[in-house]
């Protein structure tokens, strides 16, 4: 039997990293999207040489074929997450440069822009499995209709439907974005507000009607419902370090945002992503389920 050549080899195994940052978006999960990424090698691989030699654009089936599997996923996701122990959040990823540890491959590592951020994802989690597929395909990795409808299943002319009804989601979801530099400093006046448990400061901070949700997956202990209101959220904060003094906050890159990585004892314990308009926290997700934080965690 022949094998590949090591130049079709590399070929093939380059498109490892594009895969994973598409399934990435589409699923919001990393450990979701690793096992998309290794089916559909595995799925490759299965074929016969000389099957493989008539595809003219190996990338190309390869998307084709993680695009597939990863419509599959979010079909079967929404039953899987009405089980879910409290609220589901994407996995938060952090900069590149900041693994904890080091992935098996480095193709492993989601490159970070705005179609990663927190608020992002969780948007995309109210769309559709077609609806999501197509936008991200399409608008997100820029790729034609044409291709679109071979993965989703529909004309081109029914993809456009789909992508015209996701970007009418994110029209009236989105908020203005906030530059990088103010966001970071807002988290910053943020972070030392908290840690000096000033509860004013918090209240000027958040936003009146600012919103925390915390996803602890049923294996620590999370806030089982979102938590409203700059105030009350103000008080749980400083609650929570009056209940641990070993806990600290350190400012990280959150899915391409400034962040915060919550630690006890040099533990990660949670990984919060806030969103910021007007110089005021709005939203912060705060992922404790441990099964979501392996990027942040040495070993």
């Amino acid at each position: 039997m022949s094998t590949p050549s090591e130049p079709a080899l590399s070929a093939i195994m380059g498109e490892r990293r594009r895969l994973i940052n598409l399934a990435y978006r589409l699923l919001g999960s990393l450990a979701d999207a690793e096992d998309v990424v290794q089916e559909t090698y595995a799925r490759w691989y299965a074929m016969p040489p000389g099957q493989q030699g008539a595809i003219r654009s190996p990338g190309g089936w390869l998307t084709t074929v993680a695009g597939r599997i990863c419509l599959d996923v979010l079909g079967s996701a929404r039953a899987r997450r009405e089980r879910y122990v409290g609220e589901w959040l994407p996995e938060p990823v952090p900069d590149s440069a900041e693994w904890a540890g080091t992935p098996a491959d480095p193709a492993d590592r989601v490159t970070l822009d705005e179609s990663v951020g927190m608020a992002f994802l969780v948007l995309l989690e109210s769309m559709t499995p077609a609806e999501r597929v197509t936008f991200v395909l399409h608008d997100v990795f820029r790729y034609p209709f044409a291709d679109v409808a071979e993965i989703v299943g529909r004309t081109p002319a029914a993809c456009r439907q789909l992508a015209v009804s996701a970007r009418r989601r994110v029209g009236e979801a989105r908020p203005p974005t906030t530059s990088t530099a103010r966001h970071a400093g807002v988290v910053r006046d943020f972070k030392e507000a908290w840690q000096a448990k000033d509860i004013g400061a918090l209240v000027q901070l958040l936003d009146p009607n600012a919103v925390v949700t915390s996803d602890g997956g049923g294996l620590v202990t999370a806030l089982p419902v979102p938590l409203h209101g700059g105030e009350p959220i103000a008080r749980f904060l400083a609650g929570l370090l009056t209940g641990a003094p070993g806990l600290a906050l350190v400012e990280r890159t959150v899915n391409g945002r400034p962040g915060l990585v919550v630690q006890v004892d040099d533990t990660v314990q949670a990984v919060l992503a806030l969103d910021v308009e007007d110089d005021r926290v709005t939203r912060i997700w705060a992922v404790r389920n441990p099964e979501k934080l392996r990027p942040w965690t040495a070993g």
